[in-house]
This record gives C-alpha cells, sequence and structure tokens, in this order.
C-alpha cells in the first residue's frame, strides 16, 4: 500500500527593500569612486566595521599676482657700429681698396685709447653692382666692398671724439650707436626689491580687499633684467671731423625692469 509523500513547504525568503538596494549600491559607488581616484577622496576604514567614509579634498584659495620694479641709472658704455664701403671696377680692388681703408680706422682706433679686445668685426660683404636700364640686361658696373665693425667705448667722455677719428680715417658709414652698464647686477637687485614690495602691497589689497587673511607665498617667479639695446641709427658725414669740435653725443638714461609673478595662499 502506497503511503502518501509528506510535502515539504519552502519558506519564501523575504524582499528585499529596494531602499536597502539602493543604500548598498550608492556605497559600492562610492567606495569605486575613491579607488578609482584616489588624489581626489580620502577613504577610512575603521575596525569595528564601520561604514565606509568618503572625504573630499579641496585646494586652498590663492592669488595669483604680477608686478615689477624699474630703475633709472646713468650708463658707463657705449657701443658704436660703423663700416668702410668701397667701389672698384674688379672684385680684387674693391677689396684692397676696403681693407687699406679699414687698417687706418684700426690705427685710429689705438690712437683714440680704444683697446684690440673691445673691436669685433661684425660684418665682411662683397657684391657685384649693375646698372638697370628699361628694356635692357643689367649691366655689370663693378664690386662694392663692405666691412662693418662694432666698437665698445668704455670711456663716454671720448664717444663723440672716436666718431671723429674713425670718420677722418675712412669710415663712410655709421650705422648706429647704443649705450650700456658694463655690471647691470646693482641695479638689477634694486629692481628687484622694489618689485617684490610692489607684489606685497598689491596681495595686500586685494586680502583686504575680499575680507579673507593673507597666506605665504607659495611660488615667485622672475622675469625681464637687464639687456643691451641694439645701436640706434646714428648719422654722419666725413667733414664733420673738420669743424673744430667733437660730434656732440648724450647718453641719458637707462631703464632696469625685473619682472615677477608671485602666488600667494588665502586662509580661510
Amino acid at each position: 500500500m502506497n503511503r502518501p509523500v509528506p510535502r515539504t513547504r519552502v519558506a519564501a525568503a523575504p524582499a528585499v527593500s529596494n531602499r536597502i538596494l539602493l543604500v548598498s549600491g550608492s556605497l559600492v559607488a562610492a567606495a569605486a569612486m575613491a579607488f578609482a581616484v584616489p588624489a581626489a577622496f580620502a577613504q577610512s576604514q575603521p575596525g569595528d566595521g564601520a561604514p565606509l567614509t568618503i572625504q573630499a579634498v579641496t585646494e586652498r584659495p590663492s592669488l595669483n599676482l604680477s608686478a615689477y620694479g624699474e630703475v633709472k641709472t646713468a650708463p658707463d658704455m657705449a657701443t658704436i657700429s660703423f663700416g668702410v664701403v668701397t667701389e672698384a671696377p674688379t672684385a680684387a680692388e674693391a677689396m684692397s681698396q676696403n681693407a687699406a681703408r679699414m687698417n687706418q680706422v684700426m690705427a685710429a682706433l689705438r690712437r683714440a685709447g680704444v683697446s684690440e679686445r673691445d673691436v669685433q668685426t661684425s660684418g665682411l660683404n662683397l657684391s657685384a653692382q649693375y646698372d638697370y636700364v628699361q628694356n635692357e640686361p643689367p649691366r655689370l658696373r663693378g664690386y662694392q666692398a663692405s666691412n662693418q665693425v662694432t666698437v665698445i667705448i668704455n670711456d663716454l667722455t671720448r664717444v663723440g671724439s672716436t666718431a671723429d677719428a674713425v670718420v677722418a680715417a675712412g669710415v663712410n658709414q655709421i650705422n648706429g650707436i647704443s649705450f650700456g652698464l658694463k655690471d647691470p647686477t646693482a641695479a638689477e637687485n634694486q629692481a628687484r626689491q622694489i618689485a617684490v614690495r610692489n607684489l606685497q602691497a598689491k596681495a595686500a589689497l586685494y586680502s583686504q580687499a575680499l575680507g579673507v587673511p593673507l597666506g605665504g607665498i607659495r611660488s615667485l617667479t622672475e622675469g625681464g633684467g637687464y639687456s643691451p639695446r641694439p645701436p640706434q641709427p646714428m648719422y654722419a658725414r666725413a667733414e664733420m671731423a673738420m669743424d673744430g669740435g667733437s660730434t656732440p653725443v648724450a647718453a641719458g638714461e637707462l631703464t632696469v625692469r625685473i619682472d615677477i609673478t608671485g602666488v600667494y595662499d588665502l586662509n580661510r
């Protein structure tokens, strides 16, 4: 006789609350973000199994400012650029004539007290010269030789007389003159101090206007500084040395400028 098989009752699992699922999902997502971006979040897991804590790391507010300092100072040296230009029917003759006149110019510089180390050849050129007539091919006229020299004069009282001397010796082209400093360190350091004072004053002004205490300086960068000017045009004629007086030259003043940029922290 077959006995009936007893039925086993299976208890249904309680439904999982959507709220619990959402909370669990949020914790998982937050944990993933903490591991994926370690620089942006700090995590702590207490030993008693407390929930994971996420803390955002924020950057301190700061001021990024620029300022400059300028110093006016008198130059103590001059640089003159001049040259000898000659023309002749042949290239060899043009170069020969140019060399002869330039040798006279070098001798005049030595007599003026200019040291050899302060004289530098800055250009040497030879080029063919042509005459151009309409509806006709260019016609060779001859050759032009040019020898350009840059000279440093350390005594500003002798700049005009030196220019006159080289013109009398054969120079027929003066390209320009510039004034500079033998050692700009003192002027640059003074400009740095002024620039820092200006930067500090500007930072304090912004801090006061914002109503936020000013913190320490985070970084400081420098730009600018002394740079010699290129020679400016100076026109001369060969007869200027024959008027009984030297050519007047005014040195004026130079401006030395230092630019700085600083980043300051703002305290909360």
